[in-house]
């Protein structure tokens, strides 16, 4: 894992919230929390018959798979709380030659959100993507749906660059996409610094 220290979640309001990287036995966790997110959000975008099927276990498939790959194009960003899972971030290192590197998923459970988990994670990713590639850019995709989600994003200065339908995505399905971007991903990194645990 990259080598560096603690971070603090002092800017978290929910209780004994702390990031760390995903480990293989994190994949069930992981995979439940992806397609619940999932299940709530990305309907007419996703297809029902794929929403309502064995969703979680084509992400246990994904996510084991993915946390079996040695790091290095990509890490996995846990948030705990007393042991238990409730959010998670995934990045791919330099995917875009334009707008750098691709914030894949950023997820939290639907009972821990407006807590500042989602923000943690985000300033957690933003550090370990400029710790690696100090001119690094940051950039994601938000489906249109997901209005929540885009007024998250917004509110941390992520930038709309452009729009495009998207897919088809597991299952089939497509929808209407929006790029967000920062150019200086540093913006996203609270004073003192957001550092992520070795183990």
């Amino acid at each position: 894992m990259p080598d560096s220290e603690a971070l603090d979640p002092s800017s978290v309001n929910s209780e004994l919230v702390s990031c760390r990287f995903a480990a293989e036995d994190d994949a069930e966790a992981i995979a439940a929390l992806h397609a619940h997110s999932w299940q709530r959000h990305y309907r007419g975008a996703y297809l029902d018959s794929y929403l309502d099927g064995d969703v979680i276990a084509d992400r246990i498939e994904v996510w084991s798979q993915r946390l079996n790959e040695p790091v290095g194009q990509r890490i996995t960003i846990v948030a705990d709380q007393k042991g238990a899972l409730v959010g998670f971030a995934h990045l791919v290192f330099d995917q875009d030659p334009t707008w750098g590197s691709l914030l894949d998923n950023l997820h939290v459970l639907v009972d821990q959100k407006r807590q500042g988990i989602g923000t943690l994670l985000l300033s957690a990713v933003a550090a370990e993507l400029l710790r690696s590639r100090p001119s690094g850019s940051l950039y994601l995709w938000v489906l249109d749906q997901n209005e929540p989600a885009q007024l998250f994003y917004d509110a941390r200065g992520g930038v709309r660059v452009g729009s495009e339908l998207r897919g088809p995505f597991p299952g089939g399905g497509r929808a209407m996409g929006h790029r967000y971007a920062w150019s200086n991903p540093s913006l996203l990194i609270p004073v003192g610094g957001a550092r992520v645990p070795t183990s």
